[in-house]
């Protein structure tokens, strides 16, 4: 029975609140000098004219508040208000209280984001394959044998392959998201180095080394990426298939077989810019996409890395031009390989990547060519098309963010082009989430978190590159909704906060076999009820916390048993390392120079902003 706390009693605006409505804050907190709106999610027929901010520790009110905008119902809610506290900035604990509903306590500090950079690294370790430092133990040492080489004496020989990352739960690798990830990496120290520290070693091994902790990481991916292309117009895309997902255990542990003769190891698959598959086909027509990635990561690379290992950093140089010259050769995209289900990740773009890809070329090699093609593709696709639409394909248009138009908006001769791109972007997402109290305009199709952490690396680089600071809300909103500002009142990172609702049983062999925490991870989230109710094999191990929250709309679960929406993606979970770092750095504009130390002391600007 539910117990009424008020009955026919108006409070500061709020009248008949029964323990059916609740505020939704961020909850690691907000800056001083935030935005700062916490949302009040009813099922009952409120009102709200005044709310109020009360410290924590006194009890005492400090702040009464009158801007809320009012929304209609929202999928298991009623009604919505945004409650905007943007103008309190006094440092403290803090709850947020309208009439008998009252928020989660939250803080007001600059600190708040203070190592979450690195936090999030603690997954990208764990995910690390043929030596897991997570486990002090290999994995995968034996990958792999070759498949669907153009070459027929090549297929069935073995190739060294092993090293780089799981790409989730299951011990597939991808070349796809583990480079869009060893970009993402590399890219968020450039912009903010002074937000990542050096607390482990290239093994992954607690200890200083003298390098960032974030480009050992990236590094790892690089050096996985360099096997994977070992010679001229020789690339692979994948490591093993779906006959991965035979049955739960740890990597350590796999023993799933492949192929006879062949021990542990796994197919590698050639790219070969055609169709494959064995049963189901994917729709490949070129190679351009992951052409354009292994270009890109390369390119990048080559000069973060320059002022640590000089050596390994040139010889990224020519293997970057290969791959851009491969992907104008045979234009198209490279998807992965289906082998006994129909499913794979479904990659319809690829003229983003042959963007970015000549875009970080002209950072190394500044020929007016790359910026010439740069503008062409960018041209092709002004829009990522997710944004502003309903649904699509699993990872249809990936990345999830282009990260050329940036880097375009930064040259002269197209700026406000490319500035022009990211702001349609921008405004088609917008126009879809004006209607809900969260802002939310991303839609819920599987990994809609890596969605939502495109969006916000968006707002921020569009912010920063052209000073209109328009979209500073929907930023907040965006930001808010992965710490808990959401209708379940969780973050979307696992144990961040520690101490807060947080992931805590995320779908993951780690934590379900093991009984290991798998700190830092990016959990796939939110997903329509439509998609939900058609999954195969999803079953709720424990009654579901946020069963108010599940609306037919949309649904999320902090349960093992639900891999749509709670299993942790290494590429969603390496894209949020740029934001986060932002959030670190305090989102200063300036020249970034940073001294560093490789085989004796270096100074490198890093990209003048």
């Amino acid at each position: 029975m539910k117990k009424n706390l008020c009955i026919g009693i108006f409070l500061a605006g709020v009248y008949c609140a029964r323990a059916q409505a609740w505020i939704r804050i961020n909850q690691l907190g907000y800056t001083e000098g935030d935005i700062k709106v916490a949302v009040l999610v009813t099922k009952e027929d409120l009102n709200v004219a005044e709310f109020s901010v009360v410290e924590a520790a006194t009890q005492k009110t400090v702040f009464k508040g009158t801007r809320i905008n009012t929304f209609g119902a929202y999928a298991a809610f009623k009604k919505g208000f945004r409650l905007n506290f943007s103008a309190f900035h006094k440092p403290g604990k803090y709850y947020i209280k309208a009439g008998a509903v009252q928020s989660p306590v939250f803080a007001i500090s600059n600190t708040i984001y203070d190592g979450t950079a690195d936090f999030i690294l603690q997954y990208m370790r764990q995910q690390r394959t043929k030596y897991n430092p997570f486990l002090d133990d290999s994995c995968h040492t034996e990958d792999g044998f070759i498949v669907y080489h153009k070459n027929p004496r090549k297929d069935s020989t073995r190739i060294d392959v092993a090293g780089g990352w799981h790409d989730a739960s299951d011990y597939l690798q991808y070349l796809p998201t583990s480079a869009n990830a060893t970009y993402q990496l590399l890219f968020a120290y450039a912009m903010n180095p002074g937000s990542f520290a050096d607390e482990y070693d290239a093994s992954g091994r607690k200890g200083k080394n003298g390098i960032p902790d974030v480009l050992d990481e990236a590094r790892w991916g690089l050096e996985w990426m360099v096997k994977m292309n070992p010679g001229k117009e020789e690339y692979y895309n994948q490591i093993a298939d779906d006959r991965d997902h035979k049955g739960l255990r740890l990597p350590n542990k796999d023993t799933t077989r492949y192929a006879p003769n062949m021990g542990l190891s796994r197919p590698v698959y050639f790219i070969t810019g055609q169709p494959q598959g064995p049963k189901y086909k994917n729709r490949t027509t070129g190679v351009a996409s992951s052409a354009g990635k292994f270009a890109s990561a390369f390119a990048l690379g080559a000069q973060v890395l320059k002022a640590y290992d000089p050596v390994f950093a040139a010889s990224l140089v020519p293997k970057a031009k290969a791959a851009y010259a491969f992907g104008q050769k045979y234009p198209g995209t490279t998807q992965t390989i289906p082998f006994g289900a129909p499913y794979f990740y479904e990659e319809d773009n690829w003229v983003d990547d042959m963007e970015l890809a000549a875009q970080t070329l002209y950072k190394t090699d500044p020929q007016p060519r790359y910026l010439e093609d740069a503008m062409a593709y960018a041209r092709k696709e002004p829009v990522t098309p997710w944004m502003g639409a309903d649904t699509a394909h699993h990872y249809q248009w990936y990345p999830f963010v282009n990260l050329g138009h940036y880097w375009g908006s930064r040259q002269p001769a197209h700026a406000a082009e490319y500035r022009s791109f990211m702001q349609q972007g921008i405004e088609r997402v917008k126009k879809r989430g004006a209607g809900n109290p969260f802002l939310m305009g991303v839609p819920f199709i599987w990994c809609s978190n890596n969605l939502t952490v495109g969006l916000l690396t968006q707002l921020s680089l569009y912010k920063e590159a052209s000073g209109d600071r328009q979209y500073e809300e929907l930023e907040a909103a965006m930001r808010d909704w992965l710490f808990g500002c959401n209708p379940w009142g969780t973050s979307m990172i696992v144990d961040l906060p520690e101490s807060g609702i947080a992931p805590k049983d995320p779908h993951s062999a780690f934590t379900h076999i093991g009984h290991y925490k798998i700190s830092g991870g990016l959990v796939d989230g939110p997903i329509y009820g439509s998609i939900w109710n058609k999954l195969i094999g999803i079953k709720l191990y424990k009654e579901d916390a946020f069963a108010a929250f599940q609306s037919p709309l949309v649904i999320y679960h902090d349960d093992f048993g639900d891999y749509s929406s709670n299993e942790p993606t290494m590429d969603g979970t390496a894209s949020l390392s740029y934001y986060l770092s932002k959030l670190q750095a305090g989102c200063v504009d300036s020249i970034v120079t940073v001294k560093r130390v490789y085989n004796g002391p270096a100074a490198v600007k890093i990209f003048k902003k």
